[in-house]
C-alpha cells in the first residue's frame, strides 16, 4: 500500500492497529491478534508502557537475563542484562565465575563530569566577547540558581562555564561549554534547562552589553543541548592474577594463553577493522546491562564509540599486559548514567533489575556496568584464543534454530543429541530436522 494517512497521533489505540493492519497486512486479523497477544492483561500495566512513547500499538519483548558469581570489589553481584542474542549471558555468567577464584574484577569511578553546550554565532571583535563573558559569567551562575537548588542540595551542580572560540572551525562559531555534576540522576533535563537559561542570559546580557556594537549585540545562538561524549565521566574495570593462576580445562598452557590474548588485544589497538567487532563485543555487555536498568544505550554507545576514536582513529576500549609474571586485562570508558528518575522511576523491570543490583548509586552502577563489558571482552577472546568463537555461539543458537522450525519435544531430544557429536549449523540443523521429517 502507498496511502498517508491523516491525524494517525489521534486515534485510539485500536483506530491505529485496524489501519497499519488493512494497510499493511495480507492478513489483517493476524496481524491484530499477534499485536494484542502481547499486551499485558494488566490493564493499568499496559497503559504506563503505553505511555512511554508515542504511538503505542503492543509491546516488544527483549528477554531479561541474569549474569550471577560477578565479584566486584570483593562483592558478590547478580547482573541484569536485557539482550535478545545468544551467548551474551552465558559467556558473561562464564567469565563471573571464573575471575570470582581469582580475585575478582576491581572497578573504579575516575571523575564523574558531564557536559553541555549553548553553540552560537558572534559577529565582532573577539576580545570583546571575552571581556564580556568574564563579566557576566557570575549571572549564568546566578540566573539558574532555580534550577540547580535541589541538585545542589544533592551535592550536584554546575561546576564550570568556559567560553570557547571554534572560529578555527566555522566562521563566527564559539560555544559556551559547561560541566555539571548530576549525582545519581543522569541529568539530562536538568543540564539542557541550565543550557537554555544560559542561553537567555547570553542574548539578553548581549543587548545591553555597551562595548559591543549593535552588530555585535545580536548574538545567534543556533542550539543548546548537552552532549552525550564525556571523556571525563569515567569508569575503570579491571581483572588481573599470576599468568599461572590462568590454567583451566581450555588453558593448558596459560603462559602461551596470555601471549596470545595480549596479542589479540594489542591487534585490536591497531587494526579498525578488529577493534570495530572487539568493541561491539564489549557493548554486548554493556548495552544489556544499561538497557536493563532503564538508562539510554544509544547516548551510552555514541559516547563510547567517540572515545574509541579520541586518538585519531578507532581503537580498542580494552588493554591487557604481561609484567612480572602477572596478567593484567582492564578498560577505561565514559558512561553518564542515572538511577533515579527517568524510566528508574517508572518501569517494573527497570525498578526490579535496579533492586537485584542492591539499589546502586549512579557510581556503583558504573562500575557494574563497564565490569560487564570487561566480562563480555574476556570471554569472546578467551573463545577466539582457544577453541574458536563458533563453537560455544553455535550452541547457544541451536535453540534459536529448532524454534524456528517449531521442533516437538521428541524432535528437540535427537537433534540435541545428534549435535553433541557434530558440527553445528544452520544448514546442518535444517538438514538433520528435514531428514527426521521424512
Amino acid at each position: 500500500m502507498n496511502n498517508a494517512v491523516s491525524g494517525f497521533s489521534k486515534l485510539s489505540k485500536d483506530e491505529k492497529i485496524d489501519w497499519i493492519a488493512k494497510e499493511y497486512f495480507s492478513s489483517p486479523s493476524e496481524a491484530i491478534t499477534l499485536l494484542k497477544n502481547y499486551w499485558n492483561s494488566d490493564e493499568k500495566l499496559q497503559k504506563l508502557h503505553d505511555e512511554f512513547i508515542e504511538n503505542t500499538i503492543t509491546n516488544f519483548y527483549i528477554p531479561l537475563g541474569v549474569a550471577p558469581n560477578f565479584l566486584i570489589n570483593n562483592k558478590y553481584r547478580a547482573i541484569p542484562m536485557a539482550i535478545e542474542e545468544s551467548s551474551v549471558v552465558a559467556a558473561a555468567s562464564k567469565t563471573a565465575k571464573f575471575w570470582s577464584t581469582r580475585g575478582g574484577f576491581k572497578a573504579t569511578v575516575i571523575d564523574t563530569e558531564k557536559i553541555g553546550q549553548v553553540h552560537f554565532i558572534f559577529t565582532g571583535d573577539i576580545s570583546k566577547l571575552e571581556l564580556f563573558f568574564i563579566q557576566t559569567k557570575a549571572k549564568f551562575f546566578s540566573e539558574t540558581e532555580s534550577i540547580t537548588k535541589n541538585m545542589q542540595k544533592r551535592g550536584g551542580g554546575i561546576l564550570d562555564i568556559v567560553l570557547k572560540d571554534k572560529t578555527n572551525l566555522l566562521p563566527n562559531y564559539f560555544q559556551l561549554h559547561a560541566t555539571f555534576e548530576t549525582k545519581d540522576s543522569m541529568g539530562a533535563n536538568f543540564i539542557n534547562s541550565c543550557l537554555e537559561q544560559f542561553a537567555k542570559t547570553l542574548r539578553e546580557e548581549a543587548l545591553v552589553y555597551n562595548l559591543f556594537s549593535i552588530t555585535e549585540k545580536n548574538i545567534q545562538v543556533v542550539m543548546s543541548i548537552l552532549s552525550n561524549y564525556v571523556p571525563n565521566c569515567l569508569v575503570r574495570a579491571e581483572v588481573s592474577c599470576p599468568i599461572e593462576d590462568l590454567r583451566e580445562k581450555h588453558i593448558t598452557n596459560p603462559q602461551e594463553f596470555a601471549e596470545r590474548f595480549v596479542q589479540a588485544v594489542q591487534i585490536a589497538e591497531v587494526e579498525p577493522y578488529r577493534a570495530v567487532t572487539h568493541n561491539k563485543g564489549i557493548m554486548n555487555g554493556i548495552d544489556a546491562v544499561v538497557l536493563a536498568t532503564g538508562n539510554d544505550f544509544r547516548a551510552v554507545e555514541a559516547g563510547i564509540h567517540a572515545f574509541a576514536s579520541r586518538n585519531g582513529h578507532y581503537s580498542s576500549l580494552s588493554h591487557a599486559k604481561i609484567e612480572n609474571g602477572i596478567f593484567s586485562f582492564w578498560l577505561e570508558i565514559p558512561l553518564a548514567l542515572g538511577t533515579v528518575g527517568g524510566l528508574t522511576s517508572l518501569h517494573p523491570l527497570v525498578k526490579l533489575s535496579l533492586e537485584m543490583l542492591e539499589k546502586p548509586s549512579a557510581m556503583e552502577l558504573m562500575e557494574v556496568v563497564a565490569v560487564a563489558g570487561l566480562a563480555q571482552n574476556f570471554a569472546a577472546l578467551r573463545s577466539l584464543t582457544t577453541t574458536g568463537i563458533q563453537e560455544g555461539h553455535m550452541k547457544m543458537h541451536l535453540n534459536n534454530i529448532i524454534n524456528q522450525f517449531e521442533a516437538s519435544d521428541d524432535e528437540r531430544i535427537l537433534i540435541h543429541k545428534h549435535f553433541k557429536k557434530n558440527t553445528i549449523s544452520h544448514s546442518a540443523v535444517v538438514d538433520f530436522i528435514e531428514n527426521l521429517r521424512k
